[in-house]
């Protein structure tokens, strides 16, 4: 499994947020569309031909700096505190020809996507609504790549600009 900006990619799948666990709340990407996972909104499909907008709203941001030094402090009080954090929801807005649906799903980065993160994503999920990229480009690097664990920030935004213009 690996993060990259705000999608969580395995073998097999892509999540906006984290992967579900139980009746947990995620946001599952395919080729044809999207699919609300978890208690109380399971079940709500969307074709990406259906889908006017998707939004992304109270995802834990932060700027690359607070980020490092949060990352640490939070790391080291988890450490000595036992951990256990639960990872904060956060809301994908789906817009379609009857209006938004609001859908809730975890993050998967514990202390906050960086704002470069969290930029690319949001643009690359709009682009997945206008077809200009493919949700595909992302299931075929997690086949080849999501064993081997998140790839360094750097590589994160590169793998993202990519995604944008496949």
């Amino acid at each position: 499994m690996a993060m990259v900006g705000l999608f969580w990619i395995t073998e097999t799948s892509v999540y906006v947020g984290a992967e579900p666990a139980g009746g947990g709340w995620s946001v599952r990407l395919t080729a044809d569309g999207l699919e609300a996972l978890g208690t109380n909104q399971q079940g709500a499909k969307w074709a990406w031909s259906e889908v006017r907008s998707v939004g992304v709203h109270c995802a834990p941001v932060r700027s690359s700096a607070k980020w490092v030094v949060g990352a640490v402090v939070n790391t080291v009080l988890d450490v000595a505190a036992g951990g256990g954090d639960v990872p904060p929801p956060f809301e994908v807005h789906v817009e379609d020809e009857d209006g938004t649906t609001e859908l809730d799903t975890y993050s998967a980065a514990l202390h906050g996507y960086t704002e470069t993160e969290y930029e690319l994503s949001v643009t690359l999920l709009q682009r997945f609504v206008t077809g200009i990229a493919d949700v595909s480009a992302l299931q075929e690097w997690g086949r080849a790549h999501a064993a081997a664990g998140t790839p360094r920030r750097q590589e994160r935004e590169a793998l993202l600009r990519g995604w944008m213009e496949a």
